[in-house]
């Protein structure tokens, strides 16, 4: 229940002070904000929409015999005297000011409209574009935030998303347009573009389905919607931030259901995958995975301590966020509004008593000195880098301060990794390829000869006319050996490192993805579009 403050007689210009005046001409109580939780939602099913809107009232409880009003204007006495009528009870008014009733009334008739959770549990498959259609002009933001169709095109993306395995829903703005796409595979494709005029209607039902705050239009906000869409749990994690042409929103979709995948499935194979198997099971030592942002460097991690994980083993993590929930492992979250970094957050689970540490990732010297501390002291630790290539994740640890003894005496391997898309095995195309481009990707003439090279497919109803259909890795696995751990201790370069380590067997990115070639699952467009050229 809001707790009504007497009207002060220093006050702010604007609306606030207006209001307060008034509550002072009619000494009546005045409250400057509305929570959610304030409104009682019985009071508010039997008062229509636009009589609200209308005439800024909005039912706040019960209270004795009678009932409190958050009103604009006082000075009212019609819809007053209505509402005493419709609740059968004396009316007892709490001036607040106008935008503040303007966004509870919104807030409080789309938490009526029924939460995320069951909307989504009777959502059905319906066409975006003819729901987009069906968008009438709306009267003003609280009308249009209450329109079926509004939250029907909400509600649809979310299904649709899930439905085309999405792993994002960008809502843009630009200065005339609205555009939403998803991001399929890695690569962002146009759904729909609904009117420019429905931008703060569309954006503030997602702010409210997360949980934020709709009136703050300035700052950056993240939150999140757990839902269920088509008999799948998802978890919906919201960013809006702020630009030149009105909010950005992205949502980014986890399925809690999805099964972890095994290393095979993650694309490692022959002797990268049997060193990997043989990395994970050691007593000490840092093993790290590196790549862009979305290249499955975390997953490739969970997929390693699911491997490992046993009643024998005591496993903790550190994440940011906790992406999915892996049984038997203790899994912290962190949170640096109460300064839980990753540094922080690792030195209290080394007085767990671990045997293997996930570290989510490594950002920082302190958090790459801790990481090496519990390597050295008998625990295995894995954890993420952003580097471009394997070899040059050792030079990024030393750039962060931390002594080339200490990265040489604790780092086990180092693994690269990248996302291929696979060619649709439904209508894929074969490809007869030259000498020189087989050549840019390291194929020989040999190698491709007997062999089916596909190019990507013509476009079907299971690659949603894209011609490729799910991700495969490839990967890039740096073990330190003595030759290398010379190089480090001798502060060699990335190059130096590089050239040792294939000289010793490693296979480079591009050579991985060539095996993908040969073995059909992908295209070579495609790895070179995400490998680059070895300068050595």
């Amino acid at each position: 229940m809001v707790t009504p403050a007497r009207p002060s007689p220093a006050t702010p210009d604007g609306p606030e002070a207006e209001a307060r005046a008034r509550a002072a001409a009619f000494d009546l109580p005045f409250t400057p904000r509305i929570a959610a939780g304030d409104v009682a939602p019985e009071l508010l099913a039997a008062l229509p929409m636009q009589f609200a809107r209308k005439h800024l009232v909005l039912p706040l409880a019960r209270e004795g015999d009678g009932v409190v009003v958050a009103v604009g204007d006082p000075r009212a006495l019609g819809p007053l005297d209505d509402l005493r009528v419709l609740y059968g009870a004396p009316i007892r008014p709490v001036v607040a000011p106008a935008d503040a009733l303007i966004d509870a009334l919104n807030r409080a008739y789309d938490l009526a409209s029924g939460s995320a959770a069951d909307l989504m549990g009777n959502l059905e498959e319906e066409r975006l574009d003819l729901i987009a259609t069906e968008l009438e002009e709306p009267r003003d933001l609280l009308e249009a935030s209450d329109e079926a169709p509004i939250i029907r095109l909400v509600n649809s993306l979310l299904f649709q998303a899930v439905k085309d395995r999405a792993s994002d829903i960008h809502i843009e703005p630009f200065e005339r347009t609205l555009t939403v796409r998803f991001r399929i595979d890695g690569i962002l494709y146009d759904v729909i573009s609904p009117p420019k005029r429905f931008q703060p209607v569309i954006i503030s039902r997602v702010k409210v389905m997360a949980g934020l705050d709709i009136a703050e239009k300035r700052l950056p906000q993240d939150g999140r919607i757990r839902t269920k869409v088509a008999g799948k749990d998802i978890d919906v994690r919201v960013s809006v931030i702020p630009t030149a042409y009105g909010e950005r929103v992205v949502l980014r979709l986890l399925d809690r259901a999805a099964t972890l995948l095994g290393l095979e499935e993650l694309g490692l194979t022959g002797r990268n995958l049997a060193l990997v198997e043989r990395l994970i099971r050691q007593s000490h030592g840092i093993v790290l995975v590196t790549g862009p942002t979305g290249s499955g460097k975390t997953t490739t991690l969970y997929a390693a301590l699911s491997t490992i994980n046993s009643t024998e083993r005591n496993i903790i993590t550190i994440e940011d966020p906790i992406e999915y929930q892996l049984q038997g492992v203790g899994q912290m979250q962190v949170n640096p509004k109460i300064d839980l970094t990753f540094a922080s957050g690792l030195r209290s689970i080394l007085r767990q008593d671990p045997d293997v540490i996930m570290v989510g990732e490594i950002r920082d010297g302190e958090t790459a000195e801790i990481a090496i501390q519990a390597a050295l002291t008998g625990h295995l630790v894995f954890s993420t880098l952003h580097t471009n290539d394997s070899s040059s994740a050792v030079t990024r640890l030393v750039e962060m301060g931390t002594e080339p003894f200490l990265v040489s005496s604790s780092v086990l391997a180092v693994m690269a990794q990248r996302l291929l898309r696979r060619v649709c095995d439904r209508c894929r195309r074969v490809l007869r390829p030259s000498p020189d481009l087989l050549a840019e990707v390291g194929i020989t003439a040999e190698q491709a000869s007997g062999r089916s090279l596909y190019a990507g497919g013509a476009g079907c109803e299971a690659c949603k006319q894209t011609g490729y259909r799910g991700r495969t890795g490839i990967h890039e696995l740096l073990v330190v050996d003595d030759e290398i751990r010379g190089l480090i201790m001798k502060n060699a370069d990335a190059s130096a490192i590089r050239r040792a380590a294939t000289a010793a067997g490693m296979v480079t990115l591009r050579e991985d993805g060539a095996s993908k070639i040969l073995a059909g699952e992908t295209t070579i467009e495609e790895v070179l579009r995400v490998t680059q050229d070895d300068l050595l």
